[in-house]
């Protein structure tokens, strides 16, 4: 009876699975990739929505300027308005300005979210800047 319990408990015949440790290391590992591949996600949509704001913001500035180049020569100054652009609403900024050329304006135009407040907005960094030229 002792030769059977030896070859039933020897190290050939018995079957060899994962170890608790092996498991816990296996574990540790596949939630070291899970973190990383959760974090690089929130990463690539914090991105893309910041690319979003941006592209619909130029497309703020670029619209300001046509309507205003469309208006012929600009008076020097300062104007602020807001305009819907995709999902939100959007703040603009237009300052014209004298150039050295004659009969030609300088257009800095500056956009912000639309939820900002006013003194927020100018204060904060706008999302987008165009600069544009007019001439009467």
């Amino acid at each position: 009876m002792r030769a059977d319990l030896r070859n039933a408990y020897s190290p050939r015949d018995r079957k060899r699975g994962f170890t608790l440790l092996e498991v816990l290391v296996a574990l540790l590992v596949l939630a070291l990739v899970m973190v990383a591949l959760v974090r690089t996600a929130g990463m690539q949509a914090q991105a893309l929505s910041h690319h979003r704001d941006s592209s619909l913001a130029m497309w703020v500035a670029a619209t300001v300027a046509a309507e205003i180049r469309l208006e012929g020569a600009p008076p020097v100054g300062r104007r602020q308005g807001e305009m819907q652009m995709g999902p939100g609403r959007w703040r603009w900024t237009a300052d014209t300005s004298d150039t050295d050329a004659e009969r030609l304006r300088r257009i800095e135009i500056s956009v912000h979210r639309g939820g900002d407040s006013a003194l927020a907005a100018q204060e904060a960094a706008p999302v987008a800047r165009l600069t544009a030229f007019v001439s009467p």
